[in-house]
């Protein structure tokens, strides 16, 4: 999925580094084992959030050994505790609901809403961040929401609970992202990586024993524990990506996950989208790519312009 780890300012726009874009790719390969792993146990009948709680027990676990906790004291260094473990609550609601909806949707559906994140960033940047879009920008947003549209098909007997829940993932993926956006300048990385999981472990601790299910077979078991060493390891190689090229070098290649969704989602479920899930999530893609491309553009137009009267102006073309 996209990601909003903070990265190194030193990095050239246009330098993209083919180590950077494996490492995406990896990244996106292991979240789609994620979403697949949480599929088969939901389907299975284990409870989401149990499910979801596990996710980030194991993921606080991992977390600690990687940025090795021991000597790394930025891990626990923290300007606002409240505000992280209010960003960690948005990351836990985006990873539960995700998982409700994977009981009734196929991979390559709740991954193609999820896609239209990017979007509804863009447009909530404006009040929440002073980031307002300009008429293209606008634009792109209204034809991906149409693409949204294509997918649900609200109106002709398709769209369900999960569909509600898929859009529920993707919304508090976005606030979560905004947050990160306030605090990736005065918070370390790690920090923002660490809190995010430790804050629902804490607080949806007390639920654990009313909605857990524990797992009845050996495989059951390993592919619960898997789903925090996906979480983790895959936002270790993100961590990695962004400290070699910039986010809008690399924002085009997250969207490959979509062909890894859809050949496991026919390997392990022997589903295949529809061709209104495809056409819906190609409005999608090709919407969230002219934003990064428009942004990408706009960035190094502000450099060259004179002022920040026009570079205002600029931004709102």
């Amino acid at each position: 999925m996209p990601n909003s780890v903070p990265q190194s300012s030193s990095s050239a726009d246009t330098a993209t580094p083919l180590r950077a874009i494996l490492l995406v790719l990896a990244a996106g390969i292991i979240f789609t084992c994620l979403d697949t792993s949480a599929k088969y146990l939901v389907v299975s009948g284990m409870e989401a959030p149990f499910v979801a709680w596990m996710r980030f027990a194991v993921h606080v676990v991992l977390v600690l050994i990687l940025f090795r906790a021991w000597s790394n004291r930025a891990m626990f260094k923290v300007v606002s505790l409240p505000r992280q473990f209010v960003r960690g609550i948005f990351l836990f609601g985006s990873t539960f609901f995700n998982f409700l909806a994977l009981r009734t949707l196929q991979l390559a559906e709740t991954v193609s809403i999820f896609f239209f994140a990017p979007m509804v960033i863009t447009a909530l940047a404006g009040p929440l961040l002073g980031e307002w879009a300009g008429w293209r920008r606008w634009l792109a947003v209204l034809i991906g929401f149409v693409g949204v549209l294509v997918i649900t098909r609200p109106g002709y007997g398709t769209f369900g609970l999960g569909h509600v829940y898929a859009l529920g993932a993707m919304l508090s993926y976005c606030i979560y992202v905004i947050m990160t956006r306030q605090m990736g300048a005065r918070e370390t990385a790690e920090s923002l990586i660490f809190y995010s999981a430790l804050a629902p472990v804490i607080l949806m601790a007390p639920t654990v024993p009313f909605s857990g299910s524990l797992p009845e077979t050996g495989l059951q078991w390993a592919v619960l524990l898997s789903l925090g060493f996906y979480g983790a390891f895959g936002h270790w190689l993100l961590i990695h990506a962004y400290k070699q090229a910039t986010t809008s070098a690399l924002a085009p290649y997250p969207y490959l996950q979509m062909v890894w969704m859809i050949a496991l989602g026919y390997l392990v479920f022997a589903d295949l989208p529809d061709r209104w899930t495809l056409v819906g999530s190609a409005i999608i893609v090709s919407s969230g790519l002219y934003i990064v491309h428009r942004e990408s553009r706009l960035r190094l137009q502000s450099r060259s312009l004179p002022n920040s009267e026009a570079r205002d102006l600029a931004k709102k073309l």
